[in-house]
């Protein structure tokens, strides 16, 4: 186990530090580097639980400050802002959906205010992949000076292609895909003994999106899932989380002009 893999995860969530700890990470040597997880309420099938978007955005970024630590730079997690705009799960209880034009100023004076306490860079990790969510995100740094701050989502071709075959697919909501990074990162949170027994749903959501669907119900998928989450598992979970790790650390590290 490395050094970074030692270190407390406890002493990487901003939330949980003192005043002075904030102050020791921005005035250090190395550079410091805020990592902001944002995800969603909504469902996610009868297995999954509301915050499944959150959950899976807060583990990479866990995953990621530590590797960042390894590679000089201090990392910290700020607490992660659960709300996202949720549209396509209109209708189904527990959807609680946020307007853009109150979630890109929202995360834009957020990530101004990290850069005005001592961050060089603030790194927003979006894992919550309705298309209105991801351009809402990438809104709110679009007058962020050069650097300063970027999104890390695997909507971006960049880092989909790296991902699951279920999720290139398309067919990657509470399927195979989030229910194995969820059975990786917070097991517990997981209904095993539905999971189970559920049929896959090969329903892919970027088709629907293309042609013109904009609920999951109009895409047939009646019970807030497509994919299989049946066939996921940890071991699968933790191998995408390290690719969602690598996605962060790759942003930041060109943001802060190392490759």
């Amino acid at each position: 186990m490395s050094a970074a893999d030692q270190q407390p995860r406890a002493h990487l969530h901003l939330g949980q530090m003192t005043t002075e700890d904030v102050a020791r990470a921005a005035n250090g040597p190395q550079p410091f580097v805020v990592l902001l997880p944002v995800g969603s309420v909504e469902p996610h099938g009868p297995h999954l639980p509301l915050e499944t978007d959150t959950v899976i955005s807060v583990a990479a970024c866990e995953r990621a400050a530590l590797l960042l630590l390894s590679r000089d730079v201090t990392a910290r997690i700020a607490p992660p802002l659960p709300y996202g705009v949720t549209e396509f799960a209109a209708g189904f209880a527990g959807a609680i959906s946020v307007p853009a034009a109150l979630l890109t100023p929202l995360l834009g004076a957020i990530v101004d205010a990290y850069l005005a306490q001592g961050a060089r860079h603030v790194c927003i990790v979006n894992n919550h992949l309705e298309p209105a969510q991801d351009a809402a995100v990438r809104a709110s740094i679009t007058q962020t000076g050069p650097g300063r701050a970027s999104v890390a989502c695997p909507l971006s071709r960049r880092w989909a292609r790296t991902l699951s075959d279920e999720f290139k697919s398309g067919a990657c909501h509470a399927g195979r895909y989030e229910t194995s990074l969820v059975l990786a990162a917070a097991p517990a949170l997981v209904r095993d003994e539905l999971r189970v027994d559920l049929p896959a749903v090969p329903v892919s959501l970027s088709e629907g999106i293309k042609s013109g669907k904009v609920t999951f119900t109009e895409m047939g998928m009646d019970k807030a899932y497509a994919g299989s989450p049946r066939d996921a598992s940890a071991e699968e979970g933790a191998a995408q989380l390290e690719l969602l790790a690598t996605m962060i650390v790759t942003e930041v590290m060109e943001a802060l002009g190392v490759r």
